[in-house]
């Protein structure tokens, strides 16, 4: 029986918070044991808006730093730099011919983002979800992990795969959407009514993976909460649903059993458990980080060994995507 194959990439931004962690990251490292994992750190997407290039190369070795210090394994995933295979550029291309305009202009991430732009709006950032199809669909993945915002851009390559398929016949493979049940939105710990993010969030609100244990302390112990006192979950209580979710994401129960546990205890006890629990949960990954981002010769060589890997796989789902498209000459039949 076929092992499924999973697919995700993640931003260079160097600066990953917990939902980042708890939505995305930790689906990565789980990944390895379920199937064959392909991961990537995908800096052509952070190309579509405004950058430093020296930036941009540190922020990819800080990626790839955190991520082998969450867990991810050379040994057994695919892990490399979207950049070093080509194919996903050339792939993007062919399936702009079966992605139309109007599916673009609805993508909500894309609004958001040129809603942030000061001097250029980018066509590339218009682009983005068919470069990230082409990212999947390259791999012919069964399953993409990714965090609750993703599910619009999924549902697109899902829509894009079946287009061509019904167009140039059975070529591409429809993949799955995998989200958490339980941490797969983490929101502002100061604005609980809006995700957590490193570029829209609140510093106070907003905890990085590498943060100092007295700085996520602190996050949490001046998380927004409301008037009350009980810790449950509440259509009025989006502040302690929350906090109760990351609970539960870190410690790896049901919110059920958060709200037991501290039934009666009060938010400033509460608040205080929740940072500790977060400290402990991420001090494995910042000692290990440390370790991993000082060798960046290191992490050029698994990340130039990871992208051969992808190179064999991309390269031969690019044949059958030209071939079927009748680009390039006739391919003989094996």
């Amino acid at each position: 029986m076929r092992r499924v194959r999973i697919f995700s990439g993640i931003q260079p931004t160097g600066r990953k918070h917990l939902g980042n962690y708890i939505g995305a990251i930790t689906q990565y490292v789980a990944g390895q044991e379920r199937g064959e994992a392909i991961y990537c750190v995908v800096d052509l997407h952070a190309t579509t808006v405004a950058y430093e290039p020296a930036a941009l190369r540190d922020a990819v070795y800080d990626t790839a730093a955190t991520l082998l210090a969450a867990g991810l394994d050379p040994e057994r995933c695919i892990f490399f730099r979207q950049g070093d295979v080509q194919e996903h550029s050339e792939l993007c291309w062919l399936l702009s011919s079966v992605t139309s305009f109007g599916e673009l202009n609805r993508m909500t991430q894309f609004k958001d983002k040129a809603g942030a732009q000061r001097d250029l709006v980018s066509a590339g950032l218009f682009f983005y979800p068919v470069l990230q199809a082409a990212d999947v669909l390259a791999y012919r993945a069964n399953e993409v992990p990714v965090g609750e915002d993703q599910r619009q851009h999924v549902e697109l390559m899902r829509d894009v795969a079946e287009r061509f398929n019904t167009r140039f016949g059975e070529t591409l493979v429809v993949p799955e959407l995998r989200v958490p049940a339980v941490g797969a939105r983490i929101m502002d710990l100061q604005v609980p009514d809006k995700k957590m993010s490193t570029t829209g969030g609140t510093p106070q609100g907003t905890v990085l993976v590498l943060d100092e244990p007295e700085a996520i302390v602190k996050k949490f112990r001046s998380a927004v909460t409301d008037s009350g006192s009980e810790v449950v979950r509440g259509p009025d209580k989006a502040g302690i649903s929350n906090l109760i979710d990351i609970l539960a994401a870190v410690r790896g129960i049901a919110p059920e059993q958060v709200e037991q546990t501290f039934d009666g205890s009060g938010y400033g006890a509460f608040k205080q458990a929740v940072g500790d629990a977060v400290v402990e949960y991420l001090a494995p990954l910042r000692e290990r980080y440390q370790e991993l981002r000082a060798d960046e010769p290191a992490l050029e060589q698994i990340l130039d060994e990871g992208a051969e890997k992808a190179h064999a796989i991309a390269a031969g789902t690019l044949l059958d995507v030209r071939d079927a498209m009748g680009v390039g000459p006739v391919r003989a039949r094996q």
